[in-house]
């Protein structure tokens, strides 16, 4: 079992303000104590942004040049390659997550950072603008500067993924961060902390704090933080979102989706169907980029139906570390609950249940499983097709033309992601044009990190990778000349 009664503040292993404030980390496959971890309290966030603040007002990181950060972050990033399998074992025992996700998702985590290292190589920190009009005997020196204390906050569903896409743009850009981790991630978020205690940043420079909702609502409230980055429900953006609105400060939301893949007419169905085992149930279904709503045309339609009910039945529902499980338990009891409630509520609203159902796997009783669904026979105004259910359960809808199909892609208060899947490419393309998400894949092409990654509607505000996510760190400076 592992045991960390330390946290993390300000660079320093300190003993947190209340020593009775520890959480016993689960196993979500049989409910198995594996680990024992201190928990913040407001206390702690005061040391953390204390530090974070003098850091940032008197200490050298935000006046470190450029390429010093850079090289920082990129033996943060070697740090962590070490560690690879380590990490993705650890997630895999914590979170439930099946064991090909979370080894997949580490070579994953190298295309980010270098996608980061690369925008930042290339980031024009100062600028010279000569002016407009040569009449005029002036220039703008255009400067590129750290915003200031950043508390990040991020779901237990992907930690190490969602940690560092806001902590290397925002350390790259030389602010100082807190980072607030989901306290069932205490373990490995620990050993984030340890990598970034390793990677050589100044004292008080990051903070990596694991704490309930009260105490993240004190974070992102607190006077001295300048920047808020959040990722996780659109519920809990919106309550950030005002937060961040009375008192002014910069923020960024990354939130939930109900994405739609549209299988075209002339789609390649089981070259479809393989990509959507992927795209649509990756990471469990609890994943906000996840494809649930599959837009199938009347033509089609059993035929999708059926290729989708084999897909999900032929999939090992189990152990994360077994070799051959692709879908493990959901995080907690409650959340496998709050599936188990969907499904039965997919059923009510009158959706025809393909395959799948509330009860629990055979066998695996002990933890917090819940059987892989398929539901048809869906209009999209119901609840199942509208809410994120954050588990493996998928939706088909039938739609008459394309027309309709983007129609249907489009009518959800969600905009965060989504798939075109087609035989001709060009078309493909031109329908992802028209759908109303911040991406959209085609025919199963992975999300870059190159690219801009966030989304329309109440998936959020502002973006993550590359450039763009490293420009959502700074504040513009213009001193003319």
């Amino acid at each position: 079992m592992i045991i960390n009664d330390r946290l993390y503040i300000g660079g320093v292993w300190t003993s947190p303000s209340d020593s009775a404030l520890t959480l016993d980390v689960r196993s979500p496959h049989d409910r198995s104590v594996i680990g024992r971890a201190a928990q913040a309290a407001p206390a702690d966030v005061d040391l953390a942004v204390a530090a974070a603040r003098k850091a940032f007002d008197e200490g050298t990181w935000p006046r470190t040049a450029p390429t010093e950060r850079i090289a920082v972050l990129r033996r943060l990033n070697t740090l962590r390659e070490e560690r690879a399998a380590e990490i993705a074992a650890l997630i895999a025992r914590e979170n439930g997550s099946a064991g090909w996700f979370t080894r997949a998702g580490q070579p994953g985590l190298s295309r980010q950072a270098d996608a980061y290292l690369k925008a930042a190589e290339e980031f024009g920190w100062e600028e010279t603008l000569e002016p407009s009009d040569p009449a005029l005997p002036f220039r703008s020196v255009v400067r590129r500067e750290a915003i200031g204390v950043v508390a990040a906050v991020i779901p237990w569903n992907s930690p190490f993924s969602a940690a560092l896409a806001k902590l290397i743009p925002a350390l790259l850009a030389g602010n100082t961060v807190v980072l607030k981790t989901s306290p069932e991630n205490s373990l490995s978020m620990n050993l984030l902390a340890e990598l970034l205690d390793a990677a050589g940043l100044p004292q008080g420079v990051v903070s990596v704090l694991h704490a309930g909702r009260e105490t993240s609502e004190y974070l992102v409230s607190h006077p001295d933080v300048d920047k808020i980055a959040f990722t996780g429900s659109t519920r809990a953006g919106r309550r950030i979102a005002s937060i961040a609105g009375e008192q002014l400060k910069r923020v960024s939301l990354e939130l939930g989706g109900k994405s739609a893949a549209i299988i075209l007419e002339d789609a390649d169905l089981p070259k479809a169907v393989a990509g959507l085992k992927f795209a649509s149930l990756l990471n469990n279904g609890e994943a906000c980029i996840a494809q649930t709503r599959i837009l199938a045309p009347r033509s089609r339609y059993e035929e999708v139906v059926t290729a989708v009910k084999g897909l999900v039945e032929s999939l090992k529902v189990g152990d994360p570390a077994d070799e051959d499980t692709f879908i493990g338990p959901m995080i907690r009891p409650d959340q496998q609950q709050r599936v188990r409630d969907y499904i039965r509520l997919g059923i009510d609203e009158g959706a025809r249940l393909v395959t799948g159902g509330p009860e629990v796997p055979l066998g695996l009783e002990g933890g917090n499983y819940v059987t892989p669904t398929v539901f048809a026979d869906v209009d999209n105004t119901m609840r199942i097709a509208q809410e994120e259910v954050f588990g493996p359960v998928l939706v088909v809808i039938a739609y008459d033309d394309e027309e309709d199909a983007v129609r249907i892609a489009n009518d959800s208060e969600y905009g965060l992601s989504g798939g075109v899947w087609s035989s001709d490419e060009q078309h493909a393309l031109a329908v992802a044009r028209r759908v109303r998400t911040g991406t959209v894949t085609v025919n199963g092409a992975p999300i870059g990190f190159d690219g801009p990654f966030g989304g329309f509607k109440a998936s959020g505000i502002g973006r993550e990778y590359g450039a763009t996510g490293l420009a959502g760190y700074v504040e513009y400076k213009t001193i003319t000349v």
